[in-house]
């Protein structure tokens, strides 16, 4: 018998891949923020408690890095304090939990990579609110699987991707940081991963106990490295190459052609953002390939694909 999983944030740029890919796994019962409020703790265990999933999957997220140092109480309320929640109505139903966590629970000073087992010390409120959320679910003793992931993007939401090509429809010059060396991962891939190692994990029928087999935090983000100018350079090599008339591209562009000239890099105390960012935010993925003997491609090779999509696979 296959499994009741439920999906929260299915209107997120990873919900959305996630509601795509995992219909084979199971029976997806995926909800959006007007269904499930995650501010609003007796509506989670309402739902967790009537619907009584096997798996919960929590793809939603209080993701504005910037916003969250003036706005910390609602930052810490969805990507902390429902964390807390969520996993204690799952100890109660008996459910395993995947859950999506960050880069920026370290502070970016080393110049390696980081690994699981690295001494945690986010720099800014998005990662304290991300970091107590994993707190929250070790506390809890449930079979779960934290995948910390990076520089998330895609071709819906809002996203570095998409917030380059506007405004290269916009400017003709643009001015982006080059003293923040990270991974950029398209969310399709995290999704396809995802599903890839729930599908043989949960296969034969075995839920929770099977993901108590590899219950634990991950790193889960693309091959390789590079800069957000470096990163936003190659959004633009990939755009003047693209087929005429891709609906995403389209609706990112709204149709009009790119205008921008140069890039220009900058520092980023030129940059100025409110929110602090780790200088060095590259996650070593040699657990995850050890442990499901694959990972993910280089941030290059995923780029290129994503704009070789279609709006259409999401559906």
């Amino acid at each position: 018998m296959k499994p009741t999983i439920l999906l929260t944030g299915k209107n997120g740029q990873l919900g959305a891949e996630l509601e795509s890919h995992l219909p084979r796994l199971g029976r997806v019962v995926a909800l959006d923020h007007q269904e499930l409020d995650l501010q609003k703790p007796d509506d989670i265990c309402r739902v967790i408690q009537d619907l009584r999933p096997q798996l919960i999957i929590n793809a939603a997220a209080y993701r504005a890095v910037d916003r969250a140092e003036v706005d910390e109480e609602n930052a810490y309320a969805i990507n902390a304090k429902a964390l807390a929640v969520i996993a204690e109505e799952a100890k109660k139903t008996g459910a395993a939990l995947v859950h999506y966590s960050t880069d920026y629970v370290f502070d970016g000073r080393e110049s390696s990579p980081r690994l699981e087992t690295d001494p945690t010390l986010p720099i800014n409120v998005y990662g304290k609110t991300k970091l107590a959320g994993e707190q929250a679910i070790r506390a809890a003793g449930i079979p779960h699987l934290i995948f910390r992931t990076s520089g998330v993007y895609g071709t819906r939401g809002q996203n570095f991707l998409l917030t380059i090509l506007r405004l290269a429809t916009e400017n003709e010059e643009l001015r982006i940081v080059r003293d923040q060396t990270g991974v950029p991962t398209w969310s399709r891939e995290i999704a396809r991963a995802s599903t890839k190692i729930l599908e043989h994990h949960l296969g034969q029928g075995n839920h929770t106990p099977a993901i108590s087999e590899i219950s634990g935090t991950y790193h889960m983000t693309a091959a390789g490295e590079t800069t957000w100018y470096d990163f936003a350079k190659a959004i633009l090599d990939e755009a003047r190459s693209i087929a005429p008339g891709v609906p995403w591209y389209v609706a990112a562009t709204g149709g009009r052609p790119l205008v921008v000239r140069r890039i220009i890099p900058i520092s980023s105390q030129e940059h100025g953002a409110p929110a602090p960012r780790p200088a060095y935010s590259v996650l070593s993925s040699r657990r995850f390939q050890e442990t499901f003997s694959f990972r993910l491609p280089d941030w290059r090779t995923q780029l290129h694909d994503a704009f070789a999509s279609d709006l259409a696979e999401n559906r």
